[in-house]
């Protein structure tokens, strides 16, 4: 079992949860995040003054499949949230020692 965590651009999100149903991803988590990389944040204007934003608003989705499942979520995600521009994000894969359903008490493979 892999765990698959995503950084990615917010406007992206919906591209990428359809991509991952078409590849049989049941579940998915996503929560708003803010931070940064390589970009190292941007300048706004705002009402008249100059300010640096150091952190960007950014989406991170976590999913929790099969082993057998991880190159197609793999290329599911990279090929709908890349735009060939610095900041399009990340991908993290660990492995998922042991997952419980709690309503049912169903381990591991049964779980996902």
């Amino acid at each position: 079992m892999k765990f698959v965590t995503a950084i990615l651009r917010p406007h992206k999100l919906d591209d990428v949860r359809e991509a991952l149903s078409e590849v049989g991803v049941s579940g998915i988590t996503v929560t708003e995040v803010k931070g940064f990389g390589r970009q190292k944040g941007h300048t706004e204007l705002y009402r008249g003054a100059e300010y640096q934003v150091d952190f960007l608003p950014k989406i991170k989705l976590e999913v929790a499949i099969s082993a057998a499942q991880l190159d197609s979520v793999i290329e599911a995600i990279s090929s709908v949230a890349s735009s060939g521009k610095v900041g399009d994000g990340k991908i993290f894969v660990s492995n998922l020692e042991k997952v419980v359903r709690i309503r049912t008490g169903e381990t591991d493979q049964d779980a996902l």
